[in-house]
């Protein structure tokens, strides 16, 4: 049997609003996925430090206060310092399409907007996220 990819899935900064990011966790281990959910209120630095502990193929940030250019920055750059670039970035929230490209061209794998299906996320993780770890 293949190995699931597995990923962390994170809530940074101070946005308390959890429910959606439960549901794609949820959707996302209906589909195969082991998902390491960190909680509210994660900090960067924590989120790549359990990425890197648990072995991660790739990191899934939920951020709908608006400080998605700084979060999704400051994850790419410790992945980078801590040799991990390997460790995929996509994610989700209220997000500008001006600011989708520029999250793209920064390394960010896929960014999705509410409305977004939840299967297609699930397919999408399926298809762009290869266990790193799998013998």
């Amino acid at each position: 049997m293949a190995e699931a990819a597995r990923i962390v899935v994170a809530k940074p900064g101070l946005d308390g609003h959890d429910r959606g990011v439960k549901i794609v966790a949820r959707v996302l281990r209906d589909a195969g996925v082991e998902v390491i959910y960190t909680g509210l209120r994660q900090t960067p630095e924590m989120i790549v430090s359990a990425a890197i502990q648990e072995d991660a193929d790739a990191i899934g940030l939920s951020v709908l206060s608006g400080a998605h250019m700084t979060m999704f920055a400051r994850v790419l750059e410790l992945l980078e310092e801590n040799g991990a670039q390997d460790i995929r970035v996509f994610g989700g929230g209220i997000i500008p399409d001006a600011d989708i490209e520029e999250l793209e061209r920064m390394g960010v794998a896929k960014i999705f907007t509410p409305g977004a299906p939840t299967s297609e996320i699930a397919v999408w993780v399926k298809e762009n996220v290869r266990p790193a770890h799998a013998a």
